[in-house]
């Protein structure tokens, strides 16, 4: 079967019609048979039309799987610079962050980032102090 847009030369209707192949539409057309569905005039021709290409369930599975397993990489790689640059303050993230934030405001001085673990609730009231923080997707090492 192949899916032809047809145009009406009268009307200019644009319509889309099935045929059981191309030699089909021209026997069809040669005999008459194929009108517009709008003014009925057989003054109809076909236009250029895309394929539609069926694609292949298992293949979107494996570039599915395939883009998972990119951004697990991705994720990794920055987890790994994170725990090289950063200080782990493991449930204490809040109050470590504040501590730092109030600190480097009275000495005016740097001290390494940190990485944690906190509730939406922190980080919400963190912002609102004005303390900078990101929420950063965590894949545990012993995932697949």
């Amino acid at each position: 079967m192949i899916k032809y847009k047809l145009n009406c030369k009268n009307c200019e209707y644009i319509f889309d019609s099935w045929f059981a192949s191309s030699k089909e539409f021209e026997k069809l057309k040669k005999m008459s048979l194929i009108n517009c569905n709008k003014c009925k005039s057989l003054k109809i021709e076909k236009s250029i039309m895309s394929p539609s290409i069926a694609h292949n369930v298992s293949s979107k599975k494996s570039n599915s799987s395939l883009k998972s397993v990119e951004v697990k990489t991705k994720i990794k790689e920055f987890q790994t610079y994170i725990k090289k640059n950063f200080d782990y303050v493991g449930e204490n993230f809040a109050y470590e962050a504040r501590s730092i934030h109030y600190e480097n405001k009275k000495n005016n001085k740097s001290k390494k980032g940190i990485y944690g673990n906190a509730s939406e609730k922190d980080i919400k009231e963190l912002k609102e102090e004005g303390i900078e923080t990101a929420y950063i997707p965590w894949v545990n090492d012993k995932e697949n």
